[in-house]
């Protein structure tokens, strides 16, 4: 099941994708009817549990052709605004080779965190603001939608805690992320290199975990203005999702709704800023950067079984 939010004539609205259609679920149901209350937002899905699965599952067969319309024609929103967004860094092994590292990339889970506030969605666009970087960087990610609560949660059943998957692009300000000391050690400051406006377009849809039984084999593609930039499968991973949902739980309670961010391949456009430790890695079919993001840049992040989420680089 693929689950979208879209701009209806009073607002956002949550529909769920099948063939082409968007089911629009509110429209779909009659005032009073009991379900309604699992369609408010997409959290309120999430947390509605199995009991709004079945009821959208009995929607997608059964909603009146009113309550119809083509996917082609609708405005698609983020398809969730997370409260909390966990974000792992440096989770790739061919992203660790490409770079300038700390101590302890790869050795355990790199993490910084983000808001709603940093979310934009499908073809909206992403900010490029020159008196904050002029190292505009784009990674494609795995996005993990928490859909059961749970602390300390081990990794056997951590799956189990999934509601689905999406994409996020990663955007960074790498000249205020990497920094580097006089005798050569490297440090990260995440937060001004990671968080700030349209750092997190996110969707355009959520593919519900039983269409993903295995998110350690899903390949993954980034495009700028049509150049292969990365290209990976999720397999790639240092820490797997399980392990990632694992890490996150043991600090906090992991709740419906919370957003976890998985790492990026290699193929970024630091690897080509020696200024800043990146150590390009000739990869067969990829472009190697020549610069930073830019105005006018197209940025196009695709993970299979998913879908492809596209927005254009602007400037404030």
């Amino acid at each position: 099941m693929k689950v979208v939010r879209f701009t209806g004539a009073d607002g956002p609205r949550v529909g769920l994708l099948e063939g082409g259609v968007i089911v629009d679920a509110l429209a779909a149901l009659p005032e009073g009817d009991s379900a309604r209350r699992y369609f408010v937002d997409t959290q309120s899905f999430i947390r509605a549990g199995e009991d709004g699965l079945k009821a959208a599952r009995r929607l997608i067969a059964e909603a009146p052709a009113a309550a119809r319309r083509p996917a082609s024609g609708a405005q698609l929103l983020a398809p969730i605004l997370p409260a909390t967004i966990l974000c792992s860094g440096s989770n790739y092994h061919a992203h660790n080779a490409e770079k300038a590292n700390t101590p302890i990339s790869g050795k355990e889970p790199e993490f910084f965190v983000m808001t709603a506030d940093n979310v934009v969605g499908p073809d909206e666009p992403v900010v490029y603001d020159p008196r904050y970087t002029t190292k505009l960087d784009c990674e494609t990610e795995l996005a993990i939608v928490i859909g059961k609560e749970g602390r300390h949660i081990p990794r056997e059943r951590a799956l189990e805690h999934v509601f689905g998957y999406t994409i996020v692009n990663d955007v960074t300000a790498r000249d205020l992320q990497v920094r580097r000391s006089p005798e050569g050690s490297v440090w990260y400051e995440v937060g001004r290199g990671k968080m700030f406006d349209t750092s997190a377009p996110l969707g355009p849809v959520i593919v519900t975990a039983d269409e993903i039984p295995d998110p350690q084999a899903l390949m993954l593609r980034t495009r700028i203005n049509g150049e292969l930039r990365q290209e990976t499968s999720t397999s790639d991973m240092i820490f797997s999702c399980a392990e990632l949902v694992h890490f996150f739980s043991t600090g906090i309670t992991l709740r419906p709704g919370m957003v976890i961010i998985t790492g990026t391949p290699a193929g970024t456009a630091w690897s080509n800023d020696a200024e800043l430790g990146g150590k390009w890695q000739a990869q067969p079919g990829l472009v190697r950067a020549s610069r930073y993001c830019l105005p006018g840049d197209i940025v196009e992040s695709e993970i299979e079984k998913i879908g492809i989420l596209r927005n254009e680089v602007v400037h404030i």
